[in-house]
């Protein structure tokens, strides 16, 4: 059974950061490209960063370029995302997923967390 699940969202004021983690279990993991997408309140769901099976590569939206990073851990099945410099923009429940290719497509990501809570104060 696959199963993503997010963790360590919380209440940070802008120019904190925050790490957010993404375990996994139920598949092959590093056969797999993982993304995060957020998703604000009256918004649709919007791509974040994706990373690669290998890790090899990365894309990221415009809007978090340089104070975001996403990595993973192969040996963990867990995938991360580093979110520094962080506004109030930026609040949104967060998700991890995974693909089959580096996209920023929605529709292309086969699997989903549950999500985890970022709020971002002034």
């Amino acid at each position: 059974q696959v199963q993503l699940v997010e963790s360590g969202g919380e209440l940070v004021q802008a120019g904190g950061s925050l790490r957010l983690t993404c375990a996994t279990s139920g598949y092959t993991f590093s056969s797999y490209v993982m993304g995060w997408f957020r998703q604000a309140p009256g918004k649709e769901r919007e791509f974040v960063a994706a990373i690669s099976g290998g890790g090899w590569t990365t894309s990221y939206a415009d809007s978090v370029k340089g104070r975001y990073t996403i990595s993973r851990d192969n040996a963990k099945n867990a995938v991360y995302l580093q979110m520094n410099s962080l506004k109030p923009e930026d609040t949104a429940i967060y998700y991890c997923a995974a693909a089959y290719t580096v996209t920023t497509r929605l529709a292309a990501y086969n699997y989903w967390g549950q999500g985890t809570q970022v709020t971002v104060s002034p």
